[in-house]
């Protein structure tokens, strides 16, 4: 039976980072055939899509050198963020709580009547109770809940107070009032830079730095016994291990391990159909937006981006998010219907018009996609990890430690979990 000391579940940008600050005797399992998780990028047909939109905003000044030096020069582009909300039918400046003053003056009214007029907690007992204390009820209703809905595919009181954390854009009355005036982008991603041959560039980096031996690719783990510290991979192949690194989504390495039955049922989050076009041309209407917002309940999707505005270049590259429960399926016919709904809703927002052409198009089921933070169930999770880690059991990532983060965190808690083992 083959030994090693870090057996890390997943390659994805979690368990690549890992391996590369442990170093020395690891291997690390993956099911899909390259590397990357869903930070993978399709190139086909002269147009690049990510397996959902993955932009970098590098804080950590050692992971971007080692990015950016192990790459030419000519191929990152460097964008300051322009992202609007499709707001019946006109452009709004995200986010929609600092520019209520570009709407019809009625509802700009009604916002700052009901945000002057809102009634503030002490504590908040849910997501959406939080929204209605902070922005009062016509920002909530016009933007902030019919939006979350669509994206999260839950009922926003299921959702922890602080559900996203330093990702949620807050502002007090002071900045909305004074965004009124002076119009000032103060987001955690308000430029970012992209490799024009897509996200997966960055991830060819990490994997670059490894011993390719040590990456199997085309294998699951089939079998956890976490006693006798032994994995059985869908090769036949045990491997005992001194610790195990999972990045795989918890609720699956749950199912895996066959125990937490009640916690597994506890643990909600939504799945996102996502559809990366490719048209013969440029959009009329979205020239030079890098995503959009779109609150409606008549759209079928939430969100969609631009890659050739990204980019710079001309013919329409976009990727399209519709958000799905946790118990939703999404067949083959599902799939269809949405594609026939989407191209649809383009051309009824004018992103596109009847003389543009689908030249290529792909389809990829985010399973999990985004987790649903719950304070109740998180509490769970943490003593969970807390009884793993007495056991060199550790599960990190986005998915793995069932957290709402960017890449970057990811990163940076592989980076320390490596260190701290060592």
């Amino acid at each position: 039976m083959k030994k090693v000391k870090y057996l890390v579940i997943g390659a994805g940008i979690s368990g690549l980072t890992f391996a590369n600050y442990a170093k020395g005797d690891y291997l690390i399992i993956e099911k899909e055939d390259e590397v990357g998780g869903y930070c993978r990028t399709i190139k086909r047909n002269g147009y690049v899509w990510d397996y959902a939109g993955h932009f970098f905003h590098f804080n950590t000044e050692e992971f971007k050198k080692n990015f950016l030096e192990k790459m030419p020069k000519e191929d990152i582009i460097y964008n300051d963020k322009v992202t609007k909300i499709l707001y019946k039918g006109k452009f709004i400046d995200f986010p929609f709580q600092t520019n209520i003053h570009q709407l019809e003056k009625e509802e700009f009214i009604d916002c700052l009547y009901d945000l002057f007029n809102k009634e503030e907690k002490d504590k908040y007992d849910n997501f959406l109770d939080m929204l209605y204390g902070k922005f009062g009820k016509s920002i909530v209703e016009k933007f902030l809940k019919p939006y979350n809905e669509k994206l999260y595919a839950t009922d926003l009181t299921n959702l922890d107070v602080d559900a996203m954390g330093r990702f949620f854009p807050y502002a007090d009355k002071e900045a909305i009032i004074n965004n009124m005036k002076k119009s000032e982008v103060n987001s955690y991603n308000a430029s970012f830079l992209y490799p024009k041959n897509g996200a997966a560039s960055f991830i060819k980096v990490l994997y670059d730095n490894l011993d390719k031996e040590k990456v199997l690719l085309n294998t699951k783990v089939v079998k956890i016994d976490t006693k006798k510290k032994v994995v059985t991979l869908s090769n036949d192949e045990e491997i005992e291990y001194e610790y195990l690194i999972n990045t795989m989504p918890l609720n699956h390495f749950l199912e895996l391990l066959g125990t937490n039955k009640k916690l597994l049922d506890e643990m909600s989050y939504n799945k996102v159909l996502v559809f990366n076009l490719g048209f013969d041309k440029a959009s009329p209407l979205c020239t030079k937006e890098h995503w959009l917002y779109i609150p409606s309940k008549e759209c079928n999707f939430y969100r969609c981006g631009f890659y050739n505005n990204i980019l710079k270049e001309k013919k329409l590259s976009m990727y399209i998010e519709i958000g799905y429960g946790k118990d939703d399926k999404i067949t083959d016919k599902e799939i269809d219907k949405q594609l026939k709904l989407t191209l649809e809703n383009l051309e009824k927002e004018g992103i596109i018009d009847k003389s543009m052409k689908l030249v290529d198009h792909s389809t990829i089921i985010m399973d999990p996609a985004y987790v649903h933070i719950e304070t109740k169930t998180t509490k769970k999770i943490d003593k969970l990890k807390e009884d793993f880690a007495k056991d060199n059991i550790y599960t990190i990532g986005r998915y793995g430690a069932w957290i709402y983060n960017c890449m970057e965190d990811s990163m940076l808690k592989a980076k320390e979990l490596a260190k701290d083992i060592k």
